[in-house]
């Protein structure tokens, strides 16, 4: 037997996976699997699930969501609530034990949350917007020898001011021993803070390691970066999606996003060094085992949306560890989990690096994957001469004719560069892959990956100097640079980023200001903007004509330095036809098995209906795949919980449910009788929230 693969077989050995009825870890497991041994609800009996219970947290609003990924160990299943209340219920009846409420503490910049981490069954991690809670398991209260009287600010111990700069933590962390490993959630565009990941001790809350993912002097892969000063001042590249953890090995794995500006780099030239990375730590020391960069020099934001999927495959008929990575271009990295070299070649390719952009250095090329086919399209048919002609715009579009010429217009193709006359992203900003995440069967070596297929534009325009005499003048200039990326240029909004058109309506002078300086879910905060340019700023959105003609007071926005972005996009905007379905011809939400042995697609199925048909639909939240021989899956538009057969594809069962069910399903088992439990918050692509929990089991 080779050497290689001695390491591996090793690995294998230590890294046994225990089979468990509880769900106790977010995705399952700490390997990432979403994967349960519970096989009482087979292929056989599956269409005669029922509703067990629901628990209705009473405190949904409008855009409120729940994409939690609930857990549950010995009996007790704990969620969150969209107001980010924790709350523990008997996981057989859905009675509630307890519940704890962040309100009072950064209750004005909450974010969404995925989940919470549980430390031994006695201690509760959570966050809500830059808090960390640790909350006693047993009462819902506050443990307070934790941190400040059982709560940390995560804008703290990031080794540099960030007070006024974006930070939150949406994925939970991961417990090694006694540490529990977090990122966080910063800005995507400047100021931003850095994304760097951190250890605390469950105890007491003391910090315990740091890793820098944009590298300090000394550090490796410090040379890597042009600007010799950009540990001082870059933000991003961040771990905002989670990890997996080879316990016995003491290995973790972080999934690393780009580093800000999101869609301009002339800044942080260079490849990014830990962007876009598949890292590896040493879990009780955080000192960097191997990295594998999987886009370099991000303009896409080509987020690694997922934590890497801790896999068992063979090669060669050999045994090896590896890491499965997915990624929102519709890729599957294969890594040896060991070294994190790649299992079967990776070509760099070249790619288009014509940027009109001043100052931009695009990559010269991008990694490819050869031997796991990708799961999503991922080129919008750039390479097609005639994109009508071939079937990939929707040519029963009530507006075909006009999506032809528009597309005629813009750059086409994978990695090509953000343009002023529009780019098209495909797939989407979102994925390809997204945060859900796959699931990964040990039975079948089948990894199974939802993605959205959703053509977007982006379009970048120049950032120009424009006079601010009158608070008018002011907050238009402070609106081009720091809103219009995600509301877009008449704040119309785009994407998963609202409109403010009914801003004057919904928000008072007071109230919007103090939305500023906090953010709430999806919008950072602005603490960096004196009250002069929060003034401006609020004159534009709330359309207050006096008070937009009254002089200017506020200091001049920065026109140099690395937080002055001379481009910015014009917000996140579908390349939609004028029904409001995507130009593109169908699938555009699937469903695929992929065997990680074969490197081949074994089934794929549309995911989601729309009046149109089975179009399939845009999809958030992730997989659950079962010993009993089924992959459950909601996350679709159509509010919908799914039961595929997982060896073959076929839809056993499907239910609706209350509200769309945007989070991944808990599996676990009670006294012998097993739940499948899921969140349903609705909220996201315009859909009605929803406030429930809904346990299904066999009568």
């Amino acid at each position: 037997m080779k050497p290689h693969h001695l390491v591996c077989l090793a690995l294998l050995c230590a890294c046994g996976h225990p089979q468990t009825t509880d769900w106790p870890v977010y995705g399952g497991g700490k390997d990432a699997r979403h994967y349960s041994p519970l096989s009482q609800i087979d292929t056989a009996n599956v269409g005669r699930l029922a509703i067990a219970w629901t628990y209705h947290t009473g405190d949904d609003d409008k855009g409120t969501q729940i994409q939690v990924n609930g857990l549950e160990a010995g009996g007790v299943f704990y969620g969150v609530s969209p107001r980010l209340r924790l709350f523990a219920l008997d996981a057989a009846t859905g009675r509630v034990r307890w519940v704890f409420d962040p309100k009072g503490v950064g209750e004005s910049s909450l974010s969404v949350c995925r989940g919470v981490a549980l430390y031994k069954d006695e201690r509760v991690f959570y966050s809500a917007g830059a808090h960390l809670f640790c909350v006693d398991a047993h009462t819902g209260r506050l443990i307070p020898d934790f941190g400040q009287n059982g709560i940390l600010d995560l804008r703290t111990g990031l080794d540099r001011p960030v007070d006024k700069e974006y930070v939150a933590s949406t994925t939970p962390g991961i417990i090694y021993k006694d540490l529990l490993i977090i990122g966080c959630r910063v800005d995507e565009t400047t100021p931003a803070a850095p994304g760097s990941i951190r250890a605390y001790d469950v105890h007491t809350g003391q910090r315990r390691w740091i890793f820098h993912t944009i590298p300090w002097p000394g550090e490796p892969g410090y040379d890597a970066w042009a600007d010799t000063a950009a540990w001082r001042h870059a933000g991003g590249a961040n771990a905002w999606a989670g990890f997996s953890l080879d316990e016995a090995n003491g290995i973790v794995y972080a999934p690393i996003g780009s580093a800000s500006y999101d869609f301009y780099g002339g800044k942080r030239k260079g490849d990014d060094r830990y962007a876009n990375c598949v890292l590896a730590l040493d879990a009780a020391t955080g000192k960097r085992i191997w990295h594998f960069q999987t886009v370099h020099h991000d303009l896409w934001d080509r987020d690694l949306p997922t934590a890497p999927v801790l896999v068992d495959i063979r090669k060669d008929n050999e045994p090896v560890a590896a890491v499965a990575q997915i990624t929102k271009s519709g890729f599957v990295f294969l890594l040896d989990r060991a070294t994190g070299q790649p299992l079967y070649p990776v070509r760099e390719v070249a790619v288009d690096t014509v940027s009109e952009l001043a100052g931009e250095k695009p990559w010269p090329t991008q990694p490819f994957p050869t031997f796991l086919p990708a799961f999503a399209r991922s080129d919008a048919g750039g390479q097609e001469k005639n994109a009508v002609a071939s079937g990939i715009l929707r040519s029963g579009a009530p507006d075909a004719d006009s999506l032809a010429r528009r597309y005629a217009g813009y750059r086409k193709g994978l990695f090509v560069p953000p343009s002023r006359e529009g780019t098209v992203i495909f797939p989407g900003f979102d994925g390809g892959g997204e945060w859900g995440g796959p699931s990964y069967d040990p039975a079948t070596g089948y990894l199974y990956v939802n993605a959205c297929e959703m053509p977007w534009v982006l379009t970048m325009v120049d950032v120009t100097p424009e006079p601010q005499k009158t608070n008018g003048e002011a907050g238009k200039a402070l609106y081009v640079a720091r809103c219009m990326s995600c509301h877009g240029p008449e704040r119309q909004g785009g994407g998963n980023y609202p409109s403010l058109l009914r801003a004057p309506r919904d928000y008072t002078y007071a109230r919007f200001t103090r939305l500023l300086e906090t953010g709430r879910r999806m919008m950072p905060a602005f603490a960096d903007l004196d009250s002069g340019q929060r003034q401006a700023l609020a004159s534009v959105i709330l359309e207050d004509r006096k008070l937009q003609n009254r002089p200017f007071s506020g200091g001049k926005q920065q026109v140099d330095g690395y937080d002055a972005m001379p481009f910015t996009s014009t917000g996140y905007n579908k390349f939609l036809s004028r029904d409001g379905y995507p130009a593109i011809t169908p699938p555009w939400g699937t469903l695929t098995a992929i065997d990680l042995n074969r490197g081949r697609i074994v089934w794929r199925d549309t995911l989601g209906d729309t009046p149109l048909g089975h179009t399939g639909t845009e999809n958030y939240g992730g997989s659950v795949v079962t010993a009993g021989g089924l992959v459950f899956i909601a996350a679709t538009r159509d509010a919908r919980l799914r039961a595929y057969n997982k060896r073959d594809g076929r839809l056993l069962w499907e239910t609706a449910l209350p509200a769309c069910g945007f989070a991944t399903p808990t599996v676990y088992a009670v006294d012998g009788k097993e739940y499948l439990v899921i969140a349903c918050g609705g909220g996201k692509l315009n859909t009605a929230s929803g406030d429930a929990y809904v346990a299904f089991a066999l009568p």
